[in-house]
């Protein structure tokens, strides 16, 4: 079989969607955990935290490096920055939650603007990009401003930013496994 340029290109820019798949619903499920558990210690939601955020800047950075994407900057340094914010929560869990809200804070400004900005790249979901980096922005935005917010407020921000972003990596990964299959 004779393949196509257009069909090779395809291939190789859809080839982590089964990572995606599993990010994805981690990421919801660490958000639902977030939301159901907030009297649970600011240590234990720092460390899963920190590791999503990890997990999830290895991915953006390997896929930033990999991939031939139009916006492979923009993506390797969101990935740093995600990266490095895992590995802060991880190694500082009991910093306090002014810290915790700081650093959760700006990633998620950060992301957001990082998602609006490439919104407008996307041909398709750019609603659903568009709605997410506002409500991450939003949430961000609102930890910076007021960083002692409270730990139950923190958890629900926090848990909605990373259902959100848990469906749109799952929403992400399906559209990449059907194209990679046509």
């Amino acid at each position: 079989m004779n393949v196509t340029r257009d069909e090779a290109e395809l291939e190789a820019s859809s080839w982590g969607w089964w990572l995606l798949l599993f990010v994805g619903p981690l990421s919801v499920l660490a958000g639902v955990i977030i939301l159901f558990q907030p009297g649970s210690s600011l240590g234990a939601l720092a460390v899963i935290a920190g590791i999503f955020l990890l997990l999830d800047g290895i991915f953006e950075l390997v896929s930033a490096f990999t991939q031939s994407a139009a916006n492979r900057g923009l993506a390797a340094l969101f990935g740093a920055l995600t990266a490095i914010v895992g590995v802060l929560l991880i190694r500082h869990p009991i910093a306090g939650v002014d810290a915790v809200a700081l650093l959760i804070g700006i990633w998620l400004i950060a992301v957001g603007v990082i998602r609006l900005v490439t919104a407008f790249d996307a041909r398709g979901d750019r609603g659903w990009h568009i709605f997410a980096g506002a409500l991450e922005l939003i949430a961000g935005i609102a930890i910076v401003a007021s960083p002692d917010i409270g730990y139950a407020t923190l958890a629900l921000l926090v848990g909605i930013a990373f259902i959100v972003n848990g469906v749109g990596i799952t929403a992400l990964g399906w559209n990449l496994r059907r194209l990679g299959n046509v």
